[in-house]
């Protein structure tokens, strides 16, 4: 795992973080949170493709053409595979999985590389009203699944203690590790997480998760464009 696919994998789960969200700007609790959902939904797709952007300078761009036809070869997480059937999943996806996505952004910014530096410092200004949002909900009280759930991902998430996203802080293109990364997100939320028990041998490095699948057909058709070249007028023929 190099620095580009860590960056790709931010931008992917930041890209399905906004489209999950933006499924919510209508259904809602409250006229105040559907707002909230489209905002949120398109501050993170246009943070994802900032981060897109940042694949070419960086010296490498892993993405390949098994993209346009295997969702299975997009690195979200495993808690964006389908959409959210109930508001508490989305209060911990954006309590704690935007928030942790934030941690990993804060160490690019005060790592070593310069295009992360400079591209990805504003993210950090305009992730502050998401963390409120997501801690305003979390404090009012959720279901106990979706958060635990939420917890567990945003650890594997960040990776193994002794892994690659640690040989990246050494080398100093990353500002902390996974246990400082865990650590700031317990600081963030104030709360620590849930005792969570790992098979680092079934993580797979690249999608960052150890859970089997991938994103629905039809999310992922709309990410493709399908969708929309489904109902698509065709050319005439001369």
């Amino acid at each position: 795992m190099s620095l580009p696919d860590l960056v790709l994998s931010i931008a992917d789960n930041k890209q399905m973080l906004g489209l999950r969200y933006a499924e919510w700007a209508t259904r809602a609790p409250s006229l105040e949170a559907d707002i909230a959902a489209a905002a949120m939904g398109l501050d993170d797709l246009g943070h994802s493709r900032v981060l897109y952007g940042c694949l070419e300078p960086l010296g490498a761009d892993p993405r390949g053409p098994e993209r346009e036809s295997d969702a299975g070869s997009l690195r979200n997480l495993a808690y964006f595979d389908q959409p959210w059937s109930e508001w508490s999943q989305f209060v911990a996806a954006n309590a704690i999985l935007d928030t942790a996505f934030t941690v990993m952004i804060e160490a690019c910014v005060g790592g070593s590389v310069e295009v992360l530096q400079h591209r990805l410092r504003k993210m950090l200004m305009e992730e502050r009203y998401h963390f409120l949002h997501g801690r305003s909900w979390l404090r009012s009280g959720i279901d106990k699944e979706p958060l635990e759930r939420a917890w567990r991902e945003a650890i594997e998430f960040f990776g193994p203690p002794d892994g690659e996203t640690e040989t990246l802080r050494r080398d100093g293109k990353l500002s902390m590790g996974p246990a400082q990364q865990r650590t700031r997100l317990e600081e963030q939320l104030e709360a620590r997480a849930p005792r969570v028990d790992i098979d680092w041998r079934a993580w797979d490095p690249i999608r960052r998760r150890t859970a089997r699948g991938a994103i629905d057909e039809h999310t992922f058709g709309m990410l493709r464009g399908l969708e929309e070249k489904k109902y698509a007028p065709t050319a005439a023929k001369g």
